[in-house]
């Protein structure tokens, strides 16, 4: 068959109620009980497209993917494009993401309570690092904390959520410096002045931007009491659906003498925390950005 549309398209079949009146049953192609089988076709069919090029996917590409005839596919694919998830662009038609997947994302993403989200992992990182785990989000380059999670012990680090922080100066602002490319950083620099907060302090552009190719190396920043007398911070930037940095995961203990293992061991640690929140938000891990901080912006 051709990619034209099929005349007389049946509709998919949906889920099989049995005799007694029960929920459908399981079926071959992963669905559980609960699950009506051509929704979780239609859902199926979105992610392909979603995975597909730019341009679009044909009829013969949806049906030979999702493994059913090309009547099927069809009515999947109408339906969707109905109701604004799929637009069958002409000519073709080629199959791509509607308007509506716009909107609901917009939706979801104002309803997404990141902070609820990313608790159970920023308790396990401070169980795993005995130091105290944030969570960042990114507001225009600057660090902003929305959730903290003590770690055991009797001491607390009582920062406050909700306030910009100064990213030159902290493992979680140099972590999405890092994600930037030079004229970025450069801006961001010229727009703060990096002050100066401990003697520890990075305050010249140069030197910041080699240590932020240490960051991008290692996989996670350090704020080797940088922002606070005594403190030592490791930050890992974290990413959004759009592969865009979206804030940073970090942890924040007293400075001690760490031998270079364990500084490596906990941002590892950071490292893994972050990547989980990433695949929350639906992002890539950070070694999958591509970023190097080197390409024009």
């Amino acid at each position: 068959m051709s990619d034209q549309e099929p005349r007389g398209a049946a509709a998919p079949p949906g889920a099989q109620r049995p005799p007694d009146g029960g929920a459908p049953p399981a079926d071959d192609d992963g669905t559980g009980r609960y699950t009506v089988r051509s929704v979780a076709r239609a859902m199926r069919l979105v992610q392909i497209v979603a995975d597909g090029p730019a341009n679009g996917l044909t009829l013969s590409d949806l049906a030979r993917s999702l493994g059913t005839s090309k009547s099927t596919t069809l009515a999947l694919a109408r339906t969707l494009a109905a109701a604004g998830m799929l637009r069958d662009a002409k000519p073709g038609p080629r199959y791509t993401l509607g308007t509506t997947v716009i909107r609901l994302g917009d939706i979801a993403r104002g309803q997404l309570p990141l902070g609820d989200l990313s608790r159970p992992l920023l308790t396990e990182l401070a169980e795993e690092t005995k130091m105290t785990s944030r969570l960042a989000i990114c507001d225009e380059g600057f660090p902003v904390f929305i959730e903290r999670v003590d770690g055991p012990g009797s001491v607390r680090f009582h920062t406050p959520l909700g306030q910009r922080e100064m990213p030159h100066a902290s493992a979680a602002g140099k972590a999405i410096l890092a994600t930037m490319t030079e004229q970025q950083v450069r801006d961001m620099c010229a727009q703060t002045g990096l002050p100066r907060r401990t003697s520890h302090t990075i305050t010249d552009v140069d030197s910041l931007l080699a240590n932020l190719e240490l960051v991008r190396s290692n996989g996670f920043a350090i704020d080797d009491e940088e922002d606070a007398e005594g403190i030592f911070c490791l930050g890992t930037a974290i990413f959004g659906h759009d592969g865009a940095v979206a804030g940073a995961v970090s942890v924040t203990g007293i400075k001690g003498d760490l031998p270079a293992w364990r500084v490596n061991e906990l941002g590892q640690a950071v490292r893994r925390a972050a990547d989980q929140v990433s695949h929350i938000l639906g992002g890539p891990r950070q070694k999958d950005t591509g970023r190097t901080g080197s390409e024009t912006a």
